[in-house]
């Protein structure tokens, strides 16, 4: 497996800056996954959390990302404290594959939740007095921890599909949070071990790590959208990277 460039990464020129693998036939369909990027504030600049994948991993491996994973059944059936604001909403219904609805999007969202906690501890919710219980060994963990879900704090930045060409395809959402939505110490970090290193990084340093491409494109995103107003930041269009007979697209979600 070839190793990504560090260079900006181009879209009309995916095919050589991403490595390859033989796929045999139809593309592999993609899965619905999130990732959440969590924003800190209080020191000189902002800094993002990040992990390294371990070795092991088939997708992905030994790179420096954020949290996440792909959706499970379980993420739309936990109920919120508080609801994603509708303009989010509305944009995550843009373009979903399937039948677009809103229990979908709420879902995607969960979802990131969820896996931050797995793979990181923290926990993206406000103590509650009511446990809810679920299917889900993460989430019953999470629950234990006398917290409830809440939406209200996330925003939608980027959205990208796995290029044809690989073996294992997500259709990504990027949410992002800002660490004061974490409910304790933002520097006691554990979880399942997935991600190794766990480290706050300022976007300067996160550029200089190994990273997947698709990556570095949501770290531009949110480098810009961070210099920007509160207001300017909710009316930024959030862009859509996919693919179209092998070519990279970049389009732009509009508000």
């Amino acid at each position: 497996m070839d190793e990504e460039p560090r260079g900006a990464f181009d879209p009309m020129q995916s095919r050589e800056q991403e490595y390859r693998e033989p796929v045999q036939g139809k593309a592999v369909r993609p899965r619905d996954a999130s990732t959440l990027i969590i924003v800190r504030r209080d020191g000189a600049v902002p800094q993002v959390l990040m992990g390294q994948r371990h070795a092991s991993h088939k997708f992905m491996p030994n790179k420096f990302v954020f949290p996440g994973g792909r959706v499970d059944r379980a993420d739309s059936r936990v109920k919120p404290a508080e609801e994603l604001r509708d303009p989010v909403t509305r944009r995550l219904l843009v373009q979903m594959r399937g039948r677009p609805s809103q229990l979908r999007a709420r879902a995607l969202a969960m979802a990131a939740i969820r896996e931050t906690f797995e793979e990181t501890g923290l926990i993206i919710g406000r103590p509650s007095s009511t446990l809810q219980k679920s299917k889900h060994t993460d989430w019953n963990e999470y629950f234990a921890q006398g917290v409830t879900p809440v939406l209200g704090h996330l925003d939608f930045i980027a959205r990208a599909i796995t290029p044809p060409y690989r073996t294992r395809r997500f259709d990504t959402r990027f949410f992002i949070a800002d660490a004061e939505a974490i409910q304790g110490d933002p520097h006691e970090t554990a979880g399942s071990g997935e991600l190794q290193g766990l480290h706050w990084l300022s976007i300067a340093d996160a550029r200089d790590l190994d990273l997947p491409n698709i990556t570095r494109v949501v770290l531009d995103e949110l480098d810009t959208r961070l210099q920007l107003t509160s207001i300017a930041q909710t009316r930024r269009a959030v862009p859509f990277i996919h693919f179209r007979n092998g070519t990279a697209i970049r389009d732009a979600i509009e508000a």
